[in-house]
């Protein structure tokens, strides 16, 4: 007769949800490595680890935290003392900002007033010297007095597409821009250009130009006398409409232009105008000579 397994007298333990995931288990119940286990204990067994044991070390410890403290309380003191000070030093500066710059303001205002005024008188001497005509053009020819009659409108631009400039800029070899923009070198031939033509006078952007006026470049930004220009150029020429354009179209200056459009998209217009009308040029101080009598001597 085979012989029966015995019957157990205690329940079997009931398997654990989690019994299928016995590496995660694992790690979750021993989440600390055994190595860094028996060091910590090695440690704690030797007094390494933990808060200080003896009082000298306890004191240490007290006395550095006390120090800390003081810092922290005398950097914060300074700082709720120092930031009173600082706001009225600041306050202080820009109020003197504040004065300065209306002060700048009502000199420029000042300067702006005696320009006009200037201006005003040197055209009234010139109404004044007898009407000839010779006092008429140098008025004129100068730049002093407003001017009205024919000429021509050039309108210059920049490219649609222009881009600034680079290495490698064809312009210092052949005389032209491979950025699409309008250099000042381009307005001085445009400029020169048109005095040859015969104009009589010249405005760029309502800025008249004179004998002593000076195109320059700051950047990729083109100044009259100091003054920065904004594209597109409007150059307004007064005299001989026809004919001023066929000159200037068929010089080198306006051939050069012509190429600048061909060959990198620079934008160009001109036309013959019945009425233009420039404007005086600021501080301009006319001096005609006079013709200097010797008086005989008996």
């Amino acid at each position: 007769m085979p012989q029966q397994p015995p019957v157990r007298s205690t329940p079997t333990r009931p398997s654990r949800p989690d019994a299928s995931m016995s590496l995660l288990t694992n790690v979750m119940d021993h989440s600390l490595d055994d190595g860094y286990a028996e060091a910590a204990a090695r440690k704690e067994a030797t007094g390494e680890g933990g808060l200080p044991k003896t009082l000298r070390a306890k004191l240490g410890l007290a006395a550095g935290l006390v120090l800390a403290a003081l810092v922290v309380t005398v950097g914060a003191a300074q700082a709720r003392v120092a930031a009173p000070v600082v706001a009225k030093e600041r306050e202080e500066l820009i109020d003197r900002i504040d004065r300065e710059t209306e002060a700048a303001d009502e000199l420029e205002d000042s300067v702006d007033q005696l320009r006009d005024d200037v201006s005003a008188r040197q055209r009234a001497a010139l109404r004044d010297s007898g009407g000839s005509d010779r006092a008429e053009l140098v008025g004129i020819l100068s730049g002093a007095t407003e001017v009205t009659g024919p000429g021509v409108k050039l309108v210059v631009d920049d490219a649609k597409e222009a881009t600034s400039g680079g290495d490698g800029d064809p312009r210092e070899t052949s005389g032209f821009s491979d950025t699409g923009r309008v250099r000042d070198r381009d307005m001085q031939r445009v400029v020169n250009g048109l005095w040859a033509s015969g104009a009589e006078a010249v405005s760029i952007n309502g800025q008249r130009l004179t004998a002593l006026s000076a195109i320059r470049a700051a950047g990729d930004a083109i100044l009259v006398d100091n003054k920065p220009l904004v594209p597109p150029y409007t150059v307004l020429a007064v005299g001989d409409g026809k004919r001023l354009s066929t000159r200037f179209q068929d010089s080198a200056d306006g051939l050069y232009l012509h190429a600048l459009q061909e060959n990198y998209g620079i934008r160009t217009a001109i036309s013959v105008e019945d009425d233009l009308r420039l404007p005086a040029a600021p501080s301009v101080i006319v001096r005609t000579a006079q013709p200097r009598t010797e008086k005989g001597t008996s």
